[in-house]
């Protein structure tokens, strides 16, 4: 359940060239504006999955039968890098409810890190779809620990997790540790190489700092 929506040309691609690019990085508001146009290509793919039902809509000319969205997905941004993502789903999900979960790494002796959940805020999401919003997918990690602190609040009935850019290790994390055929991870492009501080490469840099500023 793996789609790089990336492989297939379309003015994503040009979205992602520029959130990677150094230069058209110093404008913080275009970086956070390409975050939001990316969510958005992500959200209209993802409603082509969810579930319609034929219903009649009064035109001044007579009455239209119409296919209509009838399940309205949990919205979930990993603050802080993913908030421009969930501007852009709230665009095509615009009766959605959010929950919101902070997660960040926590520094521990010879470099290492693990990932810490300090904040979540969430409806009940049982039986629910829930999108997750993330710039990158780095080590998995956060991901893996954003969805075990969700499901707290109930059993979704299916996941997405949508990342401008992935490396290829986190997405094995993500298999190994999610439990299969419940989420669909939507990926821009995939990176392999991951450094030892855990950063993509080429990858973008810290998307947190390039939308809001260094913490």
């Amino acid at each position: 359940m793996i789609k790089n929506i990336g492989k297939s040309n379309s003015v994503l691609n040009h979205y992602i060239a520029e959130i990677r690019d150094q230069e058209i990085q110093k404008d913080s508001m275009r970086f956070r504006k390409n975050l939001e146009r990316i969510s958005i290509i992500f959200g209209y793919e993802i409603s082509k999955t969810l579930i319609y039902e034929k219903k009649g809509v009064t035109t001044p000319l007579g009455t239209a039968e119409v296919e209509d969205l009838s399940e309205t997905p949990i919205l979930v941004p990993i603050l802080r890098a993913g908030l421009p993502m969930h501007n852009g789903l709230l665009q095509i999900f615009d009766k959605a409810d959010s929950a919101f979960v902070s997660a960040y790494r926590k520094s521990e002796k010879n470099e290492k890190f693990i990932i810490k959940v300090e904040y979540i805020s969430s409806p009940d999401i049982t039986d629910k779809t829930v999108i997750i919003a993330d710039p990158m997918l780095a080590t998995g990690a956060s991901i893996v620990s954003t969805y075990k602190a969700l499901i707290g609040f109930g059993k979704p009935k299916h996941t997405h997790i949508i990342v401008a850019i992935a490396s290829a290790e986190g997405i094995e994390f993500v298999k190994k540790h999610l439990p299969a055929k419940s989420y669909t991870l939507w990926v821009g492009a995939i990176d392999e190489e991951l450094t030892a501080q855990a950063y993509i490469v080429p990858g973008l840099g810290d998307a947190g700092d390039l939308a809001f500023g260094k913490k």
